[in-house]
């Protein structure tokens, strides 16, 4: 099949007329959708513009859910506990607060560095990383958990105290 001057000439008008390339080669027969887009573009001629849509009034955005974030920092054997209006402006978040969760003493003999953390010692850290007085708990562990018995309650909360504390907000 090859685009005579009549088929191109028909093509065109089609075209202007807003069918699509599926139609127009339906109506000149012997061509696929794809040449037909070819040979617009080789053409020129200008795409269309869609046809207006049928305009629905836009729905008014309710105000999103005021999110917040609750951030644990450990000092010693204190847990500062932070609530962060994720929404607010940067000068009006709150303080940080110290909160004494537990207090676990962890006996000198038992703390541990980095490089003598093992797979059975607790991992949970204390204090400032960037200060000489950093440390981990070293606590004895079960294989295959992080922390000991005293850190995993502070670490792990039952999915509907989170569930509680997040509605109570």
């Amino acid at each position: 099949m090859s685009w005579t001057d009549e088929r191109v000439e028909l093509l065109t008008k089609l075209w202007s007329e807003g069918l699509s390339a599926s139609q127009i080669a339906a109506e000149l027969g012997g061509v696929t959708r794809n040449a037909v887009i070819g040979k617009v573009h080789r053409l020129g001629l200008s795409g269309r513009g869609k046809a207006p849509a049928q305009s629905k009034p836009r729905r008014q955005r309710q105000p999103r859910a005021q999110r917040r974030s609750v951030v644990h920092t450990n000092v010693g054997n204190t847990v500062l506990k932070q609530v962060i209006d994720e929404d607010a402006e940067p000068d009006t978040l709150p303080q940080i607060r110290p909160v004494q969760i537990e207090s676990i003493v962890v006996p000198i003999e038992q703390r541990r560095t980095i490089l003598t953390l093992t797979e059975f010692t607790c991992k949970w850290p204390i204090g400032d990383p960037g200060s000489d007085d950093f440390y981990f708990c070293g606590a004895p562990c079960d294989i295959g958990k992080p922390y000991c018995e005293a850190h995993a309650q502070l670490a792990y909360q039952p999915s509907n105290d989170r569930r509680k504390d997040r509605k109570s907000r």
